[in-house]
């Protein structure tokens, strides 16, 4: 017989770091799940990408076991270490840029997120990572 899907619950950490305390604990308690289970599996997965956020994908069921699937990392996260910028500009509209970064750095993102984008074409791919640098203050330039 198989196993009845409970939750599907997505979760963002940082690599390496998740911890029992929230967001971990009340998102995966509530379902009855082992919480130091998941973040040792977390933990494990994801050491070799220390200092990135990660996404993560709990599939839930009803006997209590999960299967976790990790995602690649946000748009935003790996443009701005590609930009060199701590955080995106508060008025990208105004002309206020925080980095920027060629169309070859944002080719290779794309690539990246391809498995978790909703196109499989890498060009629609490339378009929607350039608007995303764009809304965060990210000039995108040819070289």
């Amino acid at each position: 017989m198989a196993k009845k899907l409970v939750a599907v619950v997505k979760i963002q950490l940082m690599a390496g770091k998740a911890t029992p305390a929230p967001p971990v604990g009340p998102a995966l308690g509530q379902h009855g799940i082992n919480i130091m289970g998941f973040v040792k599996e977390y933990n494990e997965k994801t050491a070799a990408q220390a200092g990135s956020v990660v996404p993560a994908e709990v599939t839930i069921y009803s006997d209590r076991s999960f299967v976790l699937r990790l995602l690649t990392p946000p748009a935003a996260d790996l443009l701005r270490k590609a930009a060199g910028a701590s955080r995106g500009s508060p008025t990208p509209s105004r002309g206020n840029p925080v980095g920027t970064i060629t169309k070859k750095q944002v080719q290779e993102i794309a690539q990246v997120k391809l498995a978790d984008m909703n196109t499989t074409d890498l060009d629609m791919a490339v378009r929607t990572i350039s608007g995303t640098a764009r809304s965060m203050g990210i000039v995108v330039v040819d070289e």
